[in-house]
């Protein structure tokens, strides 16, 4: 079941998108979506496809896992709570696999904390995002960790 979303509609050829350049080059960087929430999930993808992106949308953390052992992602942005595997351990294991994968984190609830700091304790460090997110924040971070700034 899926959880009721409040969230503003933005209308993608109206987001601000000053000083956020795409990417150039002709092979395009990877991002994968992950939120159990199917409308966030595919929205971002749609986003994040809008400004340069070859991006994928994933329903579940374990598709996402799956999915990376055929291409690796250079950006992972993904929901904390979800239903079995959450992004936390999501992140952790793709950065095991391969260490130069980006990760964005964005949770809508308080209990996130409790996750993150077991990463920490581990050796990992993950920015965390509130949720909703705004595309336009969303595109301002995934150009900062690409390195866009």
């Amino acid at each position: 079941m899926t959880k009721p979303t409040k969230f503003e509609i933005i209308p993608v050829e109206e987001l601000t998108t000053k000083g956020i350049v795409p990417d150039a080059s002709p092979v395009l960087p990877i991002a994968f979506v992950v939120d159990d929430e199917h409308l966030i999930a595919d929205t971002l993808s749609v986003v994040l496809r809008r400004f340069g992106f070859s991006a994928f949308a994933f329903y579940d953390a374990a598709s996402a896992q799956e999915f990376a052992v055929t291409v690796t992602p250079d950006i992972v942005i993904s929901d904390v709570q979800m239903p079995g595997m959450n992004g936390v351990d999501l992140a952790i294991a793709l950065r095991e696999s391969a260490p130069e994968v980006k990760v964005l984190l964005f949770s809508g609830q308080a209990s996130t904390a409790d996750l993150l700091s077991k990463a920490h304790d581990n050796g990992y460090t993950f920015s965390v995002l509130a949720k909703p997110i705004h595309p336009t924040e969303l595109l301002a971070q995934v150009s900062s960790l690409m390195g866009g700034d």
